[in-house]
């Protein structure tokens, strides 16, 4: 049913950047939501254009969130290489097992 596009060293390359970044994104992704302080330089946030300090506040906790999604959906994007990668793993392992 399937076919390989990738050989096994890549595919077993792309498992392991796929998991490291799955875990990493999905964490950062939860400090950016429990509003993390050293994550605060990494906000886009304009600097001196804010009238008053609810604004600012306003804004920062925008950018926690945004980021934090962002975050969020990189890291599916990452369970979709994932998934891709195994397969082709498996394919490959397959096709060498009935050699």
């Amino acid at each position: 049913m399937g076919f390989t596009i990738c050989g096994p060293k890549l595919s077993l390359c792309g498992l392991v950047l796929s998991v490291w970044g799955i875990i990493q994104l999905t964490l950062m992704g939860v400090f950016y939501y429990i509003r993390a302080v050293a994550l605060l330089e990494d906000l886009p946030v304009e600097e001196g254009a804010h009238s008053s300090i609810e604004h600012f506040l306003a804004e920062v906790e925008t950018g926690y969130d945004q980021n934090a999604y962002n975050c969020w959906i990189a890291a599916l994007l990452y369970v979709i290489t994932l998934v891709i990668s195994g397969h082709q793993f498996w394919m490959n392992n397959r096709s060498s097992v009935s050699m």
